[in-house]
């Protein structure tokens, strides 16, 4: 016996109409035009022989006949999206493999990654930690950890962590004959830059009003837990942002010489290709990650 089954796009577009009450904000959601919507609508009514919507002002009212049909499909695409899930999670529940800085890797997630494995044991966690983007269409990568201004096309992009940016030495450097007690004492020690554009500590020199520390002088270092590293070892005043350094101040081993941090104009975050971003995987790792920022708040609060 064949199916009398509407066209899929007709039945998304009613489906989506129907529960927001609004052809507008259902074209939103399935990311085509409102006039894409009432047409798909249109024709079902045609094909059916049933009117699904009328109109009472400006308000979208659902007829009789629709609020009899519309629990159906629902349930039809909730079926069809568990479904989905199940049969993808065998396969991609196996290896997650996350893209993402070494300085973040190495200061933030590798400390943390282990509870994420105790959540999930059968989920292999892969770490490629990669200083330039990945392409997900052709590199082997299931999620990325971003840092920049959250502008990447084609993708589903969740901010995970704000930055701010502050100077950080060993506690060595607050005493002696060079000591670092005010914020013109900073000529007397090298400063430490991450890579080869010194932004960081212009801009904040600039804000606290130190015109007499040259910015552009200091070592540089491809990557910040280098520059973090040579700050523990009291070879100068790095320029930290706050989740490269927060283990290190918590014991000690780095102290913050001048309270004042400023805002960074970049921030951290979750990125995936959107056709894949509700695998069970990616999902069960975002949640995660967005746990573990969450408890870290908490932490630093209390």
């Amino acid at each position: 016996m064949s199916r009398r089954l509407p066209p899929l796009n007709a039945l998304r577009a009613f489906e989506a109409a129907a529960r927001h009450l609004s052809f507008t904000r259902a074209a939103e959601e399935l990311n085509v035009t409102q006039a894409a919507v009432s047409h798909q609508v249109k024709a079902l009514e045609q094909r059916l022989g049933i009117k699904f919507f009328t109109r009472r002002g400006r308000t979208l009212i659902l007829t009789a006949e629709a609020q009899r049909y519309l629990p159906a499909v629902r349930d039809a695409f909730d079926r069809l999206s568990t479904a989905t899930n199940q049969l993808l999670a065998p396969n991609s529940g196996s290896t997650l493999t996350v893209s993402l800085i070494a300085s973040f890797a190495a200061q933030w997630l590798v400390p943390r990654i282990a509870r994420f494995r105790d959540l999930h044991p059968t989920i292999d966690v892969r770490l490629h930690a990669v200083d330039e983007l990945i392409d997900f269409s052709r590199d082997d990568v299931d999620v990325a950890i971003r840092y920049g201004r959250g502008v990447w096309s084609g993708l589903r992009i969740d901010k995970l962590l704000d930055e701010k940016i502050f100077p950080v030495c060993s506690p060595a450097l607050l005493t002696g004959p060079k000591a670092l007690k005010e914020l013109g004492d900073l000529r007397h020690h090298e400063l430490l830059h991450e890579g080869g554009v010194r932004i960081d500590w212009r801009t904040w020199l600039a804000a606290a009003g130190v015109p007499q520390v040259d910015s552009s002088r200091g070592t540089v270092f491809s990557h910040g837990y280098m520059v973090v590293q040579a700050a523990v070892n009291g070879q100068g005043v790095a320029m930290a942002r706050t989740s490269l350094v927060n283990a290190e101040l918590a014991d000690g081993r780095l102290v913050v010489p001048f309270d004042m941090a400023l805002p960074s104009e970049h921030a951290h975050y979750v990125v995936c290709p959107t056709a894949t971003a509700e695998q069970p995987k990616i999902v069960a790792f975002r949640d995660w990650l967005f746990a573990e920022v969450a408890a870290e708040k908490i932490a630093g609060s209390g």
